[in-house]
């Protein structure tokens, strides 16, 4: 079996393969059912596989899913390490934690955002109290998201866009359009009004499973940024953080960091990584994000721009609907042998890196 056979097309076969792996690795495993329905009426659920000793104080997690869509890499990098046979070989005392798929809906319905249209990884943050302020985003709001997805409105949006290019570089924009926004529910890069689903179900697994660890390690998988196939490790701590001189530690000197401008994302509010060790103050929690590059960044952007006013305004049934959709799973899933099986090495290189820093 090749690295690429651990891949799937959509949701259901992605769930199945990492079940049945799963289950021959020796892993306990449990799922978390989701409320909605999937695009072919499937049931959705977030699964979990244990494995190792459950009084485990070191504990690697990896996490699929967290952007939906973005599951097609996450879950065949999980499906190629049960395959591979790395949990035979896990050093004694050390447990694996694996969630496949935290954001289910979004991984059937090729979105990237929850059932609630909501960014998991813009949805970590107190909503007690004010939430973030992204002035940008306001500015450009109807623009990022219009009302008809024609030529003639498209090219009305890129004028507005061109604009707040021009006028403010390209960081500026990427960080407006990107960075998390509260106030625009239709829109892009929403972070919500309340926690999702998806954060409750998380807090729920960490809490369940994590609650004896002191030492934590986080790999969470993601795409749509950068050069075809390539895995950026960004780290979302501080620069001169413990925490991120130990991410480096363990992974070496090309880790990135958005803010210190060394990554290709912006700097984000409420990512899951950085609410990590809130859920886990009895920890020292390690996390880093593996951003595997697709298609140009226009692209992408386009792509979620379609695909949100395709859930606001449109019909995910009709020709454009299904053109659309399309569209979103080229921008988030790179369906060749190549793209999977740098997926794959570059996975297996982090985990096995993250393996011996928590037990160094």
């Amino acid at each position: 079996m090749s690295s690429a056979d651990s891949f799937s097309g959509d949701y259901a076969l992605a769930r199945g393969k990492f079940r049945i792996a799963a289950a021959a690795a020796g892993a306990a495993l449990a799922s978390v059912t989701h409320p909605e329905r999937g695009r072919d009426g499937e049931d959705l659920a977030a699964d979990v596989a244990w494995i190792g000793p459950r009084d485990a104080d070191k504990v690697l997690v990896t996490l699929s899913g967290t952007h939906g869509v973005e599951g097609f890499c996450g879950s065949g990098a999980q499906v190629d390490w049960l395959n591979r046979g790395e949990a035979s070989r896990l050093p004694a005392g050390l447990g694996v934690l694996i969630i496949h798929a935290i954001n289910p809906y979004g991984f059937s319905w090729l979105r990237r955002v929850t059932h609630e249209n909501v960014d998991l990884n813009r949805n970590w943050v107190d909503f007690s109290g004010p939430l973030p302020a992204n002035p940008g985003y306001d500015i450009l709001c109807d623009a990022a998201v219009p009302q008809t997805w024609t030529e003639e409105s498209q090219a009305a949006s890129a004028r507005v866009l061109g604009g707040y290019l021009g006028e403010n570089g390209p960081a500026a924009l990427q960080q407006a359009l990107s960075g998390g926004q509260y106030r625009h529910p239709a829109g892009i890069f929403y972070g919500g009004s309340a926690p999702t689903w998806s954060r409750l179900t998380q807090t729920a697994i960490f809490a369940e499973y994590l609650g004896q660890a002191a030492k934590v390690g986080v790999i969470d998988y993601h795409t749509g940024l950068g050069p075809w196939g390539y895995g950026e490790q960004i780290i979302t701590d501080h620069p001169g953080s413990a925490a991120f001189a130990r991410a480096r530690a363990w992974y070496g000197a090309a880790v990135t960091s958005p803010s210190a401008g060394t990554s290709t994302s912006a700097p984000i509010t409420g990512d899951g990584l950085e609410a990590a060790p809130r859920l886990l103050p009895h920890a020292q929690v390690t996390g880093m994000a593996i951003e595997v590059g697709t298609l140009p960044l226009n692209d992408v952007l386009l792509a979620l721009r379609a695909d949100a006013w395709l859930h606001a305004h449109g019909d995910p049934d009709s020709p454009q609907g299904r053109a659309i959709k399309t569209q979103i799973r080229a921008a988030f899933f790179g369906d060749a042998d190549d793209w999977k099986g740098m997926v794959a090495g570059q996975s297996l290189l982090a985990t096995r890196q993250a393996i011996a820093g928590l037990t160094a």
